[in-house]
């Protein structure tokens, strides 16, 4: 990986292919377990262990408890390699163990033969993985200088997307064939594979140990000593907190949509093989993403992040609106690329623009807290399950309607929120043509 000077603006070495690949390897890891966990496995394990009445709500508890603990343990494990360092680096240490628990603990789940087993095991697997996921989220505005984060972004989403198509053709036919425990092996192979070559050709940038004490925002300097100094930078800025806020509503929208789509497949169109269908939306949804998020990112390192994140929001509003309507496979599929052109545009640059509004040297802190809004989305979305409970116990299959009614209300929101948050990169793009003007 080439090294970078202290500010993250320019680096002493260009950035080759190999650097963008190994860089955001681990994000494919993530990627493919928690695009299977929470759309297939959970809903097809929670309905083995729970009576059919209760699935909604049975669901949503074990998806908010488990991410509530992800809210915890990302920003916490962030913030402390932020500070810390060892012979080994800075953030490969939590890498590598977190993704060793998580080995552990998705053998408890796939051996779990009771509700309380099954949400024990996945509540230490949230812990686990979110040890190696807040410190290794530090290493993009850390080693990448800011003018190429959007393209380096989209590498990462790319992976992540990449995650996505592969699990969810891979898990959704293994679990389709009843084949549960061979979905749990591939995705210990996954990750243990993305935590080598993350360990091995990640070369963090050099740290004495001494913790980062100051940073200056707006011009004035904050000391971060302690959790409640660093409370204060956070709410100090006030475009970090709205782009958290905006980032929260509009993925509780997209979780709304994604997570119970394996009971809508199963209840509202009455399909036989409702994993398996999960599975070829999840990668069509995947392919729509990939179509759009590296030019996503490069744009909007060109012309600004604003703007892309609005167009997306509006686009998964009218996506989620239209799912309510769908009443065949063929339909559904159609609705879920338009929410998938929106999801790639979404993740690559609403990601990037996190990352300018945040001090380079403690990413891992800021970007483990904006798990606050990709986590705390996750708690939020498993209100859905009670509404789903809910309202079809009023009329046959109307809680469907609630949650992609309430997820449309949720992207429009999160899309309003959105104008009132600025925008470096367009301002560095109007900086640079008055130079170039003036010259």
């Amino acid at each position: 990986m080439a090294s970078f000077s202290g500010d993250s603006k320019t680096s002493s070495h260009p950035l080759r292919l190999f650097d963008y690949l190994t860089l955001n390897a681990y994000w494919f890891s993530i990627s493919y377990l928690w695009n299977s966990m929470g759309p297939i496995l959970l809903p097809a394990l929670v309905t083995l262990l729970v009576p059919e009445s209760q699935k909604g709500g049975a669901l949503g508890t074990i998806s908010a408890l488990g991410l509530i603990v992800a809210i915890i343990v990302q920003p916490a494990a962030g913030a402390w390699s932020d500070a810390h360092t060892s012979r080994w680096g800075r953030r490969r240490p939590y890498i590598v163990v977190g993704t060793l628990f998580d080995v552990l603990f998705l053998l408890a789940m796939a051996f779990s033969g009771e509700y309380l087993m099954l949400l024990l095991a996945y509540l230490l697997l949230q812990t686990s993985s979110n040890v190696a996921h807040g410190p290794y989220q530090g290493y993009i505005p850390e080693l990448v200088p800011e003018a190429k984060r959007g393209a380096v972004t989209g590498v990462k989403q790319f992976m992540e997307i990449a995650g996505m198509v592969i699990t969810s053709l891979a898990i959704g036919s293994l679990v389709g064939q009843g084949q549960m425990l061979g979905a749990f092996l591939t995705i210990i192979a996954i990750l243990l594979l993305g935590m080598g070559v993350t360990a091995l050709f990640v070369t963090e940038k050099p740290f004495d140990g001494t913790p980062q004490s100051s940073q200056k925002l707006g011009g004035q300097e904050f000391r971060l000593t302690n959790l409640g100094d660093s409370l204060r930078l956070l709410f100090h800025s006030r475009d970090f907190f709205l782009w958290l806020v905006s980032r929260l509503a509009i993925l509780v929208g997209a979780n709304l949509v994604r997570n119970y789509a394996l009971y809508f497949f199963r209840d509202v169109l009455g399909l036989s093989n409702p994993a398996a269908a999960v599975g070829n939306l999840l990668a069509i949804i995947a392919v729509s993403i990939a179509i759009v998020v590296y030019p996503s990112g490069a744009l909007s390192d060109r012309f600004g992040r604003k703007w892309l994140i609005i167009f997306s929001g509006v686009l998964g509003a009218i996506g989620s609106l239209l799912l309510m309507t769908a009443t065949t496979q063929e339909q559904a599929l159609i609705y879920g690329s338009i929410i998938g052109i929106s999801a790639g545009i979404f993740l690559s640059v609403n990601w990037a623009w996190g990352a300018d509004l945040i001090p380079a040297s403690s990413g891992g802190w800021y970007l483990g807290v904006s798990n606050l809004a990709t986590a705390g989305s996750g708690v939020l979305a498993g209100v859905g399950g009670f509404m789903l409970d809910y309202f079809n116990a009023q009329s046959h299959n109307l809680g469907y309607t609630a949650l992609y009614l309430s997820g449309a209300i949720c992207y429009f929101v999160g899309t309003a929120i959105a104008f009132g948050v600025k925008d470096p990169a367009a301002k560095a793009r109007q900086s640079r043509s008055e130079k170039s003007s003036e010259s």
